[in-house]
């Protein structure tokens, strides 16, 4: 049930409008087309197993473990355990999407939000044990492999992890950072056959194949729309040439001079012109002339 997680993260990512959905577009398809073929690969390696893989560092390995048929022996609470794995992976998918709103807020302050997710998650983990462990040798810490594997489990995968983990959603959204998580899947499954000498089964080998095209088909279509935002904020952000206050000064001194130039241009004329008119004589001295 857990492989579901980005297919619920991209329902819920979209239902918040993280993430804008236009089928028309080649980018959209490729992400929803590679989230539902990553799911259905993950589901794949859980779901079937197939025929052993035959691998040369483990061909002469023999675990003493039988697979056999257990198809038979069904447990009565599988129900509940259904539903509350679809509730985990809820909650689990929820975390993605609050943490991307939280970044908003603690854009600065990313240590201190991952502090405090830790913070919240270790009272948690508190009360939970107080409720159904009752027994006081739960709470011995002693050096042995128990103290190493919570000391691994507080700092590496969940302070360190949740902090990388904001820094993706930050600069790449709640999808992209769970497109990566039926990885886990593939990593486990290689590192059980080097290490524990696990058998690989063929169903696990499909489904790892179809998990790496869906993750392609995923990290294509946000790599287009990356580039298409990006494109947008430039035409929207391009700079429009300010004027200073010199240039107004320069450009009304200027325009003050011409004027007056102009206007200096206009009297010269027209005291040419009266310069240069003639004087009528008047009646009374052309009449004298006469006589």
């Amino acid at each position: 049930m857990s492989n579901m997680l980005p297919a619920m993260t991209f329902v819920m990512a979209a239902m918040c409008r993280m993430e804008k959905i236009d089928v028309k577009k080649v980018r959209c398809q490729a992400k929803i087309v590679g989230t539902i073929v990553t799911v259905a690969g993950a589901m794949l390696m859980t779901l079937y197993k197939g025929p052993i893989v035959e691998l040369f560092w483990t061909k002469n390995i023999h675990p003493k473990q039988s697979y056999a048929d257990t198809t038979g022996t069904t447990d009565k609470d599988w129900v509940k355990g259904s539903i509350l794995l679809i509730l985990a992976t809820l909650a689990w998918a929820s975390l993605f999407v609050l943490q991307a709103k939280a970044l908003k807020t603690y854009k600065n302050h990313q240590l201190s939000l991952t502090s405090l997710v830790c913070f919240v998650g270790t009272l948690q983990a508190i009360v939970v044990t107080f409720v159904m462990e009752h027994k006081v040798s739960a709470w011995q810490i002693g050096w042995d492999m128990n103290l190493l594997a919570a000391a691994y489990a507080g700092i590496v995968t969940s302070s360190i992890s949740y902090y990388v983990q904001g820094m993706v959603i930050k600069k790449r959204g709640p999808v992209f950072a769970t497109a990566f998580s039926p990885l886990m899947m593939i990593i486990v499954a290689i590192m059980g056959s080097f290490i524990l000498a696990e058998k690989i089964f063929l169903g696990g080998v499909i489904g790892s194949i179809l998990i790496v095209v869906g993750l392609y088909s995923v990290l294509w279509g946000k790599h287009k729309e990356n580039k298409e935002r990006e494109g947008e904020m430039e035409i929207e952000d391009e700079p429009i040439k300010p004027i200073q206050p010199n240039m107004l000064l320069v450009g009304d001194i200027e325009a003050n001079q011409v004027l007056e130039l102009q206007k200096n241009e206009a009297n010269d004329k027209l005291s040419t012109l009266v310069l240069t008119m003639p004087i009528p004589e008047s009646p009374i001295k052309h009449n004298s002339d006469h006589k």
